[in-house]
């Protein structure tokens, strides 16, 4: 009798399972944001959100969980339930520098089925007005003359902005001194009050600075050059292949059931069709993206073993 009432109770669990696939979503879907409100993931984040449920079907709301350089919400999502309800919003940082800086990482890209890369934005260079060099190829003659003089800051050991300097020295063949920052912002503000040199940061977070005159923009990493301003990017210096943008996709737990995921896929890539969405991201200074889940999974397999490559050669050390 109890083996009958176990089974028949499975069975209930199935359909009801089931069901609840055919229904989703049902409630409020949630990115989780693993940085603070008002930066460039938060921003990408909210313009998807709110183009995503016009074809969900359902509200999307955006969570902010910082902490720990994005680590902390992303394995929120990990660790949270997979019915497609709760999904990550993830970038180089979170997907890339923590997987390959970490020895033991807490999640990995198993842990996660990508849907799409929704947009890229390129990273930027920048000086103090009163540095030395007008423009990319003078910078890297004065850093040439003069090795471990010069400094770099960042938003911290490890972080993305961290790991473009050690790039930038790797392709240019230049020693600087980094200052590690708690965030960009500090970083942009001795920067710009002379107490360090230069800066790697993405476009959206330095442009007010650089419209002003506070930062000279020196160089640009980017397959192109940014529309409207005149600066070299770093392939033009010489420096080939170094071309990495910043992104920002969409992450689903690995478990999530497959009708379930296909049905966010679907709306993930009616929301990329968008024109009105295509054009508000380019507003904000991103490059719609929109791969497929199996282009984006393939991406991130690709950068993850080439930052562990550059830790590796730069002998880079973290601590868990």
């Amino acid at each position: 009798m109890k083996a009958w009432k176990a089974a028949l109770a499975a069975v209930a669990s199935c359909f009801a399972v089931g069901a609840a696939v055919a229904q989703y979503p049902t409630h409020p879907v949630k990115f989780i944001v693993p940085f603070a409100a008002g930066g460039s993931t938060d921003i990408i984040a909210r313009l998807t959100a709110e183009t995503m449920r016009k074809y969900l079907g359902q509200t999307v709301v955006v969570e902010n969980v910082g902490g720990a350089a994005g680590a902390l919400g992303t394995m929120q999502v990990v660790r949270g339930q997979a019915d497609g309800y709760t999904l990550a919003i993830a970038t180089v940082s979170t997907m890339i520098v923590y997987q390959a800086t970490r020895a033991k990482p807490e999640y990995t890209l198993d842990d996660f089925a990508p849907i799409t890369n929704i947009a890229s934005m390129p990273n930027i260079l920048t000086v103090n007005p009163k540095f030395p060099a007008k423009n990319l190829v003078e910078f890297i003659k004065v850093l040439k003359a003069n090795p471990g003089k010069y400094s770099f800051g960042s938003s911290g050991v490890g972080s993305i902005n961290h790991m473009l300097g050690e790039s930038f020295q790797a392709e240019a063949g230049v020693k600087m001194i980094h200052v590690p920052y708690k965030g960009s912002g500090p970083a942009m503000q001795d920067l710009m009050g002379g107490q360090i040199d230069s800066v790697f940061d993405q476009f959206p977070s330095s442009k007010t600075y650089i419209d002003s005159g506070k930062l000279r923009a020196i160089g640009v990493i980017s397959p192109q050059r940014i529309p409207g301003y005149d600066v070299m990017t770093m392939e033009e210096a010489g420096m080939k292949g170094f071309t990495d943008e910043a992104w920002y996709g969409l992450l689903a737990p690995a478990k999530v059931p497959q009708d379930v995921l296909a049905k966010i896929t679907e709306a993930m890539k009616k929301t990329m069709a968008d024109p009105e969405f295509r054009a508000r991201l380019e507003k904000v200074g991103a490059r719609p993206v929109g791969n497929s889940p199996a282009e984006f999974t393939a991406q991130i397999g690709r950068e993850v073993s080439r930052m562990k490559q550059l830790v590796h050669d730069r002998n880079i050390r973290l601590e868990d």
